[in-house]
């Protein structure tokens, strides 16, 4: 197994031998992947997925970890919904790049209870891995060239750790230059 050097005081495994710790959605999407890209789960307190409270607990960079934030937009009366995975010490650039990716006249973060319902993960634990089909996944250039993250895993109770060169191989995934600002 690959020795992961951002997982602080976390016990990792191979994340196919602990699909308990996955959403199915992300389970099923490990499972069809074929990646020969590592990826690894750890178990956490669910009061402290929130990544900063993650980071100052178990000792993970915060400049490590990657967020999945799910955007919509309308264009002709059709919603669109698109993931970006930023950096989480950046912002993702909502009404600038992903608006115009979109293609639509006004995007913004999809709210909470329409994010949970469409890709049967739980709020705060929301990865791109195992979206709905045809969704868009953005991903900004230093995620993609990131050796080591940690994303969600599509519950609050636990981890993924995953390289960025896994999530820029991911069904629909596309890697764009400054998706992402520095957070302010």
């Amino acid at each position: 197994m690959t020795t992961w050097t951002i997982a602080g005081d976390l016990t990792l495994e191979p994340a196919d031998r602990r699909t308990d710790l996955l959403a199915p959605p992300v389970a099923q999407a490990l499972a069809a992947t074929g990646s020969d890209q590592p990826v690894a789960v750890a178990e956490i307190d669910l009061e402290l997925a929130d990544t900063a409270a993650f980071c100052a607990t178990y000792g993970s960079p915060l400049d490590a970890s990657a967020n999945c934030v799910v955007v919509a937009g309308k264009r002709a009366g059709e919603v669109r919904y698109a993931a970006a995975m930023v950096l989480a010490t950046t912002r993702a650039d909502v009404n600038g790049v992903i608006k115009r990716l979109l293609d639509v006249r006004k995007a913004s973060f999809a709210p909470m209870d329409e994010a949970v319902s469409l890709t049967g993960m739980e709020y705060g634990g929301i990865t791109p891995v195992g979206l709905p089909d045809g969704w868009p996944v953005y991903v900004d250039r230093a995620v993609a060239d990131a050796p080591e993250l940690v994303i969600g895993s599509g519950i609050r109770g636990s981890k993924l750790f995953v390289t960025g060169a896994f999530l820029a191989g991911l069904p629909g995934a596309q890697v764009i230059d400054d998706l992402a600002q520095p957070a302010g």
